[in-house]
């Protein structure tokens, strides 16, 4: 560019201005030496992207690391497992004669033999390994009762974790005629729980007789083939009722017991404590 000078020739002399400095305002470019020109603006914006997305990708993974141990997998069982009872002597558990029948005169009793002796409870795990249940012979005081097995009907299962405050066996127990003055709902026999003196009728599904449980112990439904390899013997196949108490889900809290529960004794806990 040549300043007008007038007749004269000019003193000094200016270069052409170079239109790559016509930059918007606010915008700043870097000028190369030599090959096509940077946009700064874009490539702060891209930087800015990457950074953004790597700080996500962290704490997505701390978000999802923290929620693993917030709320952990859930261990259990997606349905009820059909699961053989074995004996105390590690047999399989059968009806018939000379087995799972009310015995006569004082024990001891043979092994697999369930007798209704008040120094006694029988207890199995199931479905679950954290899940003990009573197995208990009504005869010859009841029969036909609802859920029972057995040639007089009189043989059934439940949870033998009370629905209070979730009080285990032994200190939660069968009461057998006999053991208590006290007849809770005008019954002889009942399921009570020393604890806070819950009573349950096992006559009646373990319908609550006092409280403070309100709600009835689960029952074990037991199956019996009357034919096959497997005749006469006693299986858990589910449970109805009210999910074991601490469990959100009868089928969730621990490990199933596997193919096999094997029936173990106790001796109970019986205080005769009725709520007032």
């Amino acid at each position: 560019m040549t300043l007008p000078c007038g007749a004269g020739s000019c003193p000094l002399s200016v270069p052409d201005r170079d239109v790559r400095f016509d930059l918007p305002v606010g915008q700043i470019r870097r000028v190369a030496a030599s090959g096509p020109e940077v946009d700064e603006t874009k490539r702060n914006f891209l930087k800015l992207a990457a950074v953004a997305g790597v700080v996500g990708l962290g704490a997505g993974g701390a978000v999802a690391g923290a929620l693993q141990y917030v709320q952990p997998p859930v261990v259990g069982l997606t349905s009820y497992p059909t699961v053989l009872l074995l004996d105390v002597d590690g047999k399989p558990l059968t009806i018939g004669k000379g087995s799972l029948v009310a015995p006569s005169g004082p024990g001891p009793y043979p092994s697999n033999i369930l007798s209704i002796d008040q120094a006694t409870l029988y207890i199995f795990y199931y479905p679950l390994r954290n899940e003990p249940n009573f197995l208990i012979n009504l005869a010859p005081t009841a029969s036909n009762v609802p859920g029972g097995i057995g040639p007089t009907g009189s043989i059934v299962a439940f949870s033998a974790i009370c629905q209070h405050l979730g009080c285990p066996a032994p200190a939660i127990a069968y009461y057998p005629p006999g053991t208590c003055s006290e007849t809770p709902g005008g019954k002889s026999f009942y399921i009570h729980c020393s604890c806070h003196g819950s009573t349950y009728d096992p006559a009646n599904a373990a319908a609550n007789l006092t409280g403070p449980a309100v709600i009835p112990l689960p029952q074990v439904v037991l199956m019996v083939p009357s034919t096959g390899p497997n005749a006469n013997q006693v299986f858990a196949v589910g449970m109805n009722g009210a999910p074991v108490k601490g469990h959100i889900n009868t089928l969730q809290g621990d490990y199933g017991v596997g193919n096999t529960s094997a029936v173990a004794t106790e001796t109970p806990v019986h205080l005769c404590s009725f709520p007032a």
